[in-house]
């Protein structure tokens, strides 16, 4: 019997990438590597508005700060997703309160009737705050169970 080498072919060698660490550790500075013409990279310096440098006092006294994002662009306020429980009663008031504002001029989303709510909420003392969450009873946690 003659032993048989078998060759490993190369589609069957696994070959390991790098990893976005290994990638970046790889990556050189833009200042050693660029050539003339070449792009700056997008993470340069921002430059001081000239109202800022003609007045040396404020540039003495102030700390060095990022200047304000333009009038035109306001950073929106991140958001967060969340389901709860309630009863159908109090469901249905949402809704009231949705057509209600409607009536009014001022059409509302069910998150803003619950963000209104809130504010409310907060600008109670601490005695109303306590007598209005006395009125609204515990809730069993958890979805409902589904009737089949």
């Amino acid at each position: 019997m003659a032993t048989r080498k078998t060759a490993t072919s190369p589609s069957r060698t696994t070959r390991k990438t790098p990893s976005v660490a290994a990638k970046r550790r790889k990556a050189t500075p833009a200042s050693s590597t660029a050539k003339a013409g070449a792009k700056l990279p997008k993470t340069a310096p921002k430059t001081v508005p000239k109202a800022a440098a003609a007045s040396p006092a404020a540039t003495k006294s102030a700390p060095i700060t990022q200047p304000a994002a333009p009038s035109g662009k306001v950073k929106k306020p991140k958001l967060v997703r969340d389901s709860f429980s309630m009863p159908k009663e109090e469901y249905a008031q949402i809704d009231a309160l949705k057509i209600r504002s409607a009536r009014l001029g001022h059409p509302v989303k069910k998150s803003e009737v619950l963000r209104a709510g809130v504010k409310l909420l907060l600008s109670l003392n601490d005695a109303a705050l306590l007598s209005a969450l006395a009125q609204i009873p515990s809730l069993k946690t958890g979805r409902p169970k589904s009737a089949k």
